[in-house]
């Protein structure tokens, strides 16, 4: 069983999603903001008080990227990773998603914009930079490791659904056709369904 730390309101939707595409058991916990995320029980697994988080094996995973990468490896039969020596693609997108993708979608959301002369000096650029790649690449390909969903269009192609839906990511022709490719797949409808209920 694995134990799952979230709030609907939160990353942990992405989780969530995650956990229903691999199948195995799970016990949903739900948290509240600045209560029970802050509780000593919780502290003790997730010290920064934030969810998700999930406990599997005795063993702990915090940040979602982490855990969809995680549950990927730990469920091969879920398919949701590519093999060992076909994984370039793979972490690339995964870990695009974890960094220039976050850093820059939030910064901008926060009204931070890095000067065109200090551009070298931030990991992803400008929010421009990083939009133009993904719609690079998935102007060219169904996902993000080609023609195979995985885990990675769990965590980053749930950022692009987020990013237009709250418009912090613009409508692309390739974004949006992308998001309705993965949109509508039954383990996310579940996991949907569950965080309404």
């Amino acid at each position: 069983m694995i134990e799952f730390y979230t709030n609907p309101r939160s990353r942990g939707a992405i989780a969530h999603w995650m956990l229903e595409e691999i199948g195995h058991p799970y016990r949903l916990h739900l948290l509240d903001y600045g209560t029970t995320m802050k509780a000593p029980d919780y502290l003790a697994i997730n010290p920064m008080g934030k969810v998700p988080a999930i406990v599997h094996q005795d063993q702990v995973v915090t940040e979602v990227a982490a855990i969809c990468a995680y549950l990927a490896d730990a469920f091969p039969q879920a398919g949701l990773a590519p093999a060992a020596d076909q994984r370039a693609a793979y972490y690339r997108w995964l870990f695009f998603g974890a960094g220039p993708v976050e850093a820059a979608v939030t910064n901008t959301a926060l009204g931070f914009q890095v000067p065109a002369d200090r551009k070298g000096t931030i990991g992803y650029g400008s929010l421009d930079d990083v939009v133009d790649t993904l719609d690079g690449h998935l102007a060219r390909n169904a996902y993000f490791t080609g023609d195979r969903f995985s885990a990675a269009d769990v965590y980053t192609g749930s950022q692009i659904g987020w990013g237009m839906m709250f418009g912090t990511l613009p409508r692309r022709e390739s974004f949006v056709a992308y998001w309705d490719r993965i949109k509508d797949r039954p383990a996310r409808q579940r996991s949907m369904a569950d965080g309404q209920a």
